[in-house]
C-alpha cells in the first residue's frame, strides 16, 4: 500500500512539473498585461514568447508613441536598449518621445549618446538641430548644422534648418538665400518653398504666391502649403479665394479645428454671420476647449442679435480663460443691454 501511495505521489508530481512547464513555453498561460488594442496585445504576447528579442520591445514602443502612451514607450525602448545597447534608431525614437512629454534634457542626453556611438551620423546631427532649433538654441543648432555640412555639403535638410535658425532670428535674406539654396539642391523641400513664399509675402513681395504653388504642385493636399497660402490670400483681401482654401484643406483633414476657425474670421468680415457660426461651431465640435473660438462664436451670435446665445458662449468663454477681457467686457455689455 505505501509502494502505491509513493508511486501515485510521484505520479502527480510529474504530471504537476510537465503542466508548469507547458504554461512556462505557452504565451497565453503567462502572466501578461493586455490593454485591448489588439496591434498592441499581439506584441505583449510576443515578447512573452521572446523576451529576449529587442525589435519586438521596439515595435511596442512604437504603438505605444503613436497612441500617446509615452511612458510604456519609454519603457519599452530602454528594455529594447538594454538588448541592443547600440542601436541608433532605438535612441533616435527614445529622443522622439522625450521631446514630445516635454523632457527636452533627456532628450538632448539621448542623442549625444546616439552622436557618441556615430559622431557622423548626419541623420542624428539633423535630429540634434531640429530639437535645438525647436529649444531656441540658434547658435548650437548652427553649430550642429555646420558639422552636418561638413560631413555633406549638399544635405538639403541642412539648409532648411539654417533657413529656419536665420528665419527665427530676423535675418530675413540669409533665411531665404538658405531656403533658395535648399530647393535647388531638392526641389521637392516642401517646407522650404512655403517658408520662402512667407518671407517674399512678409517683404512685401508679389512673387510670394509662387513660392506657395511650387510646394502645392509637389503635394496639392499638403495642408500645411494650403493653409500658408490660405493665409497669404487672406492678406491680399481675397477673402474667398482664402475660404475655399479652408473648405479644401478640411476636405482632407476633418479635423483641422483652425480651418473652420479661420474661415469663421473670414465670413465675420464678409458679414456672412449664419456661415461664420457654423465654422466656429465645426471648431469647437473638434476642439472643445477652443476658447477663440467660443468667443467669436458669441461675436456671431450678438452680431445677429440673438444675445441670449452670445451670453452662453461669452460665458463658456470665461470659464475655459477667466482672463479673456474682451469676452467679460461683452458679457457686461449684454447684461446693460438686458
Amino acid at each position: 500500500m505505501k509502494n502505491i501511495i509513493i508511486l501515485l505521489f510521484y505520479a502527480f508530481l510529474c504530471i504537476g512539473i510537465i503542466i508548469a512547464c507547458g504554461k512556462k513555453n505557452d504565451p497565453s498561460a503567462t502572466n501578461i498585461t493586455l490593454t485591448g488594442d489588439p496591434a498592441i496585445d499581439d506584441l505583449t504576447r510576443k515578447i512573452a514568447a521572446n523576451p529576449n528579442d529587442p525589435t519586438l520591445y521596439a515595435a511596442r514602443a512604437g504603438l505605444f508613441y503613436e497612441k500617446d502612451g509615452f511612458d510604456e514607450a519609454i519603457e519599452d525602448l530602454k528594455k529594447a536598449l538594454a538588448l541592443d545597447s547600440t542601436n541608433l534608431t532605438y535612441l533616435n525614437v527614445l529622443a522622439d518621445v522625450y521631446l514630445d512629454y516635454y523632457q527636452s534634457r533627456l532628450a538632448i542626453e539621448t542623442l549625444e549618446k546616439a552622436l557618441a556611438l556615430n559622431p557622423n551620423s548626419t541623420s542624428t546631427l539633423l535630429k540634434m538641430s531640429e530639437f535645438q532649433l525647436i529649444l531656441k538654441k540658434h547658435e548650437d543648432a548652427m553649430r550642429t548644422i555646420d558639422r552636418v555640412l561638413r560631413l555633406d555639403p549638399q544635405n538639403a535638410d541642412a539648409y532648411v534648418l539654417f533657413g529656419m535658425n536665420f528665419k527665427e532670428t530676423g535675418d530675413t535674406i540669409r533665411a531665404i538665400n538658405s531656403f533658395q539654396r535648399a530647393v535647388e539642391l531638392d526641389p521637392d523641400q516642401i517646407d522650404a518653398w512655403i517658408n520662402l513664399g512667407q518671407l517674399h509675402a512678409a517683404l512685401g513681395n508679389r512673387i510670394a504666391t509662387r513660392f506657395f504653388d511650387n510646394a502645392l504642385l509637389i503635394a496639392p493636399n499638403n495642408v500645411e502649403a494650403l493653409h500658408a497660402k490660405a493665409d497669404y490670400l487672406q492678406d491680399q483681401n481675397d477673402l474667398p479665394g482664402a475660404i475655399a482654401l479652408y473648405r479644401q484643406i478640411v476636405g482632407i483633414d476633418p479635423q483641422y479645428e483652425e480651418a473652420y476657425y479661420n474661415a469663421g474670421l473670414l465670413y465675420l468680415d464678409l458679414d456672412s454671420l449664419q456661415q461664420a457660426y457654423r465654422q466656429f461651431d465645426l471648431a469647437i465640435k473638434v476642439e472643445p476647449t477652443f476658447v477663440q473660438a467660443y468667443y467669436f462664436r458669441a461675436v456671431a451670435s450678438e452680431m445677429a442679435g440673438n444675445l441670449s446665445r452670445a451670453k452662453v458662449d461669452y460665458e463658456q468663454t470665461l470659464r475655459l480663460a477667466p482672463d479673456y477681457d474682451k469676452a467679460r467686457e461683452a458679457l457686461a455689455r449684454l447684461q446693460d443691454v438686458q
